[in-house]
């Protein structure tokens, strides 16, 4: 864990600076929704809520709300571990907790305050008996694997929103599921906030920043790293069924495809003339093609050592996280889970059915 600077006060009593642009000093994080409160602000109020153990992935969350709401907005990040999110067999008490290198990332990219307030702050009383409910898309993939996660979640979402009292809220789509949900809790439910998804931040080798990578040992991470090979595999086959299916729209249709892409010079695809017709009876080109592309990664690497433990790979639809048809069009998710070891991961990658139209 990294520490503030020598010359920062205990984070336990301190005020932390209230200037829009990134301070210097002191790093210390707000309590209370009342002190948070009492801070002076002015323009848009931003929020970034993160469970700690802040990396680059969070940062960048930080600076877009930054550069959303502008030098005179207010931008607060909540570092709270909500025991509501965790599940039978869900070690609570093994998630890092790394406040003062979080203080010191938040802050560096452009944090007004880091709000860190304790359980009985968001839970007055204890457990709350009344409770958000994820419903039917609640209970996917996910839902499916961690029952009653995303009832948690939604729950203290509501909660900190309350608290913080924002006019938009940034969320990273590495949690593609999540963010959903809470864009579908926002609409459902009338709260007065904005909602903005941020694209997932990835390690140079591709791998998706999580908390949890760093569980994972070397030999782990080797395997690991199927998880964002199988969603680029796919997203290449992807869009090789859809260059294919536009050559072959363009052909005359008084010919054989195999002849008229010869006279073009095409030799490869003419040598695959077989793809080419499938390519024009299926207009976009199919899902199931590219889920095999993916699940084919994803199938080498649970013979590794040590091997990928698939929970799930799911093509959906991101309004409700069902799974789509192979004539599918429009917007979809590429949605993958995973154990490596002990380690659970997550990833997914946004896909287009039909860009070529």
């Amino acid at each position: 864990m990294r520490s503030t600077p020598s010359s920062a006060p205990s984070t336990s009593s301190s005020t932390p600076s209230t200037s829009s642009s990134t301070p210097s000093a002191p790093l210390a994080p707000v309590r209370t929704a009342d002190e948070l409160h009492a801070l002076p602000s002015r323009g848009r109020r931003a929020v970034v809520m993160t469970m700690g153990a802040l990396h680059d992935g969070h940062a960048t969350l930080i600076r877009a709300a930054r550069e959303y709401v502008g030098r005179d907005g207010f931008v607060v990040v909540t570092v709270f571990v909500n025991p509501l999110q965790f599940g039978a067999g869900e070690d609570l008490d093994r998630y890092p907790r790394t406040l003062d290198a979080d203080l010191e990332l938040a802050f560096a990219a452009g944090a007004s305050a880091v709000f860190a307030p304790s359980a009985e702050e968001v839970y007055p009383g204890g457990e709350p008996q009344v409770r958000i409910t994820a419903g039917p898309m609640g209970e996917r993939l996910e839902g499916t694997s961690r029952p009653g996660h995303f009832d948690g979640m939604l729950t203290v979402v509501a909660k900190l929103l309350h608290l913080t009292r924002p006019d938009v809220a940034f969320f990273g789509q590495k949690d593609a599921q999540q963010l959903a949900l809470i864009r579908r809790m926002v609409r459902d439910l009338n709260f007065p906030v904005e909602i903005v998804g941020v694209p997932t931040v990835r390690e140079s080798d591709g791998l998706a920043l999580s908390s949890r990578n760093r569980y994972l040992a070397t030999a782990e991470r080797r395997t690991a790293l199927a998880l964002s090979r199988a969603l680029f595999a796919a997203s290449d086959r992807l869009a090789a069924q859809q260059a294919l299916a536009a050559r072959a729209a363009s052909l005359p249709g008084s010919e054989s495809r195999a002849e008229a892409l010869s006279r073009l010079g095409e030799a490869r695809a003419a040598a695959d003339a077989h793809a080419v017709a499938q390519a024009t009876a299926s207009e976009w080109g199919g899902a199931d093609a590219v889920r095999a592309a993916a699940r084919a990664v994803l199938d080498d690497a649970a013979k590794a050592d040590p091997p990928l433990v698939l929970d799930y790979l799911a093509l959906v639809d991101p309004a409700d996280f069902t799974d789509v048809a192979d004539d599918h069009h429009g917007e979809a998710i590429l949605a993958v889970a995973a154990r490596v070891g002990t380690t659970r991961l997550i990833d997914n990658i946004p896909l287009t059915f039909g860009a070529t139209k």
